[in-house]
Formats: C-alpha cells, sequence, structure tokens
C-alpha cells in the first residue's frame, strides 16, 4: 500500500492552498483546499482518511469481512445489523435501481465474479457463469428488504450484492463531509475520477475537472468541466476490464443479459448535487446505452455527457 502524502503549496495571498491524498479502495482520494486559518495537514489527512477507510470496510466486494460480505453471507431471510451508511448507500441505490427500470442493478455480484471482474479470481469461470444463467432478477423488495429505522437488512433471493457502482461516489462525498466540517468552503475532493466541488477558487473562478477522451492505455482530455457546489462522476467500458480469447470485456455488467456490458457507448459522465448519486446515474446511463440513456437522463433532471464508440458526443440537460 503506497504511503499518505501531504503538499502545503505557498500563495502570494492570505489564503493557502493544500493538497492532501492518500490510498483507498484500489485507487488514492485527494482534497485540495484554500484555507487562511492555521491547517494540520497531519491531522486532517488522518481524519479524511480515515473516512474512506470506513467506506471501503463498510461496502468493499474485496474484503472477506466488509459489511456488505458479512450480508451477502448471511443466510437467506435472516435479518443482518448493518451500518447506517451503509443502510444509507443500499437505499440510494435501490432508488436509482427502480428510477433507472432496472439499469442500475446491485443484485449482479455473482456475475461480477463469475467473469472475474470482482473479488476472487481475475479470470472468467464458464462454470460459474453457467451456474448464475437462470438466477433470479433482482426485484426488491423482493430481494432486498431495509429496515432503516432498525438499521438492518436481509436477503430474500440468494443474490450477491455488488456497491461498486456507487460505493467510490460515497466515499467521495465523506470526504466532503469532513471537510465541511472543518469550516473549510472552498474545496475539490475526489477518488480517482470522481469528484465534488464547492465555492470557487481565490480568483473567483470555479474549479476545473478534466473530461477525460475514453481512449484504452492513454490519457487525452476531450474538454474540461467547470464544478461548484456540484460533483462529476464517469463510467466507462475502455479502462478497466478483462482478457478473454483475445479481447477485453467490460467490468460492467448489462443486467438484463445477464453478461458483461456491450453497446453504443464508451463512457458516460454525469453531473449531479452529489457523487453517490453521479457515480450510480453513470453507471446506469451507460447501460441504458446510447438510444435510451439520453432521453432517461432527462427525464430525471440529469445533466450528462455519452461518448459513443465512433466518438461522437451527445449530451443531454436537464
Amino acid at each position: 500500500m503506497s504511503k499518505m502524502s501531504t503538499e502545503v503549496v505557498p500563495q502570494p495571498l492570505a489564503l493557502r492552498r493544500h493538497a492532501l491524498s492518500g490510498p483507498t479502495m484500489g485507487s488514492r482520494w485527494s482534497a485540495v483546499f484554500w484555507s487562511n486559518a492555521k491547517v494540520d495537514a497531519d491531522a486532517l489527512t488522518r481524519r479524511l482518511q480515515a473516512a474512506v477507510d470506513r467506506v471501503e470496510q463498510q461496502m468493499s466486494a474485496w474484503r472477506r469481512d466488509s459489511d456488505l460480505e458479512r450480508l451477502n453471507a448471511a443466510p437467506v431471510g435472516a435479518w443482518m445489523a448493518i451500518p447506517r451508511e451503509l443502510a444509507r448507500v443500499l437505499a440510494t441505490a435501490l432508488d436509482i435501481g427502480r428510477r433507472s427500470e432496472g439499469a442500475f442493478d446491485i443484485g449482479v455480484g455473482d456475475l461480477v465474479r463469475a467473469w472475474g471482474c470482482g473479488g476472487g479470481s481475475r479470470t472468467p469461470d464458464a462454470e460459474l457463469i453457467a451456474g448464475v444463467a437462470g438466477r433470479p432478477s433482482f426485484e426488491p423488495p423482493k430481494t432486498l428488504q431495509l429496515d432503516m429505522a432498525g438499521g438492518r437488512a436481509r436477503r430474500l433471493a440468494p443474490l450477491r450484492l455488488d456497491l461498486s457502482g456507487i460505493a467510490k461516489g460515497f466515499g467521495v462525498d465523506e470526504l466532503a463531509r469532513e471537510l465541511g466540517a472543518t469550516g473549510c468552503s472552498c474545496w475539490l475532493v475526489g477518488i480517482d475520477g470522481e469528484m465534488r466541488a464547492e465555492g470557487v477558487k481565490p480568483d473567483g473562478r470555479p474549479w476545473a475537472v478534466a473530461h477525460e477522451k475514453p481512449v484504452p492505455g492513454a490519457r487525452e482530455v476531450l474538454g474540461v468541466l467547470e464544478l461548484s457546489g456540484a460533483a462529476v462522476a464517469t463510467s466507462g467500458s475502455y479502462r478497466h476490464g478483462v482478457e478473454v480469447g483475445g479481447r477485453t470485456i467490460s467490468h460492467t455488467m448489462d443486467p438484463g443479459r445477464g453478461a458483461p456490458l456491450e453497446n453504443d457507448l464508451s463512457a458516460v459522465t454525469v453531473l449531479a448535487e452529489t457523487c453517490m448519486a453521479a457515480d450510480a446515474w453513470a453507471t446506469a446511463l451507460l447501460v441504458a446505452g446510447a438510444a435510451r440513456g439520453p432521453e432517461l437522463a432527462r427525464r430525471q433532471g440529469l445533466a450528462a455527457l455519452f461518448v459513443q464508440t465512433d466518438g461522437e458526443v451527445l449530451e443531454a440537460w436537464p
């Protein structure tokens, strides 16, 4: 695991720019902010690291001791106590699953593992793939029930839950919450490409975030998004995948087909108030495809950019 790092960059103004970072969820978190108060960078780094560590401990599909994996291992029909953060993410996931007409589906954990895209083997397993082909579809509340007041959940079908399409976004929101609690009002936080910004920089300009061109094996900028009081997340089939028969298959599952996603989109970027929502909707719209995605985004009042496999960019604005 890489070490946490801190950097303080002096500014000619009374405000000083601070940049903190650390490891999480197989990637790195970052926080950039301005403050005219004295900042204990080491203490704040530990506080932010603890926030993302808590999310990983609760929601990781790669850790057998995570709260999510304990729920997956619990007997079908048995209630299990879960942390309030996990309950909130599960409730949001179910809501977006319903509103996206099933395009966002957290019940694909068995498919993810069978195709070598999640915790466990990184190689597709033909026997496992055949074994999940006839499994029941994810239809909450028929397959998952939440007791928000009681802080518990239970599965009603033998389905494995996977929160990889929403947990990272929630982690960004937790970074934002921690920074906001310090009184800071000008910041940009992120985990990998999921970002959330508040306020404007000292020069009065919003935060600039690169919109990456979906080119495998390269880092190229397609455009620049300006953020203030908003979050952005991108879901795509170009950065992560599994090699099968000489070709790379997507790590995103298509719940309708019960197989890795294959459609006419390379990436979808969504702007929303929270990064949790942006993260989940980016996945949902990617699965929906170029034919259904833009109209779905408009109906849900979302701002989204769709990059097709031929390079054409489609836009949807509320």
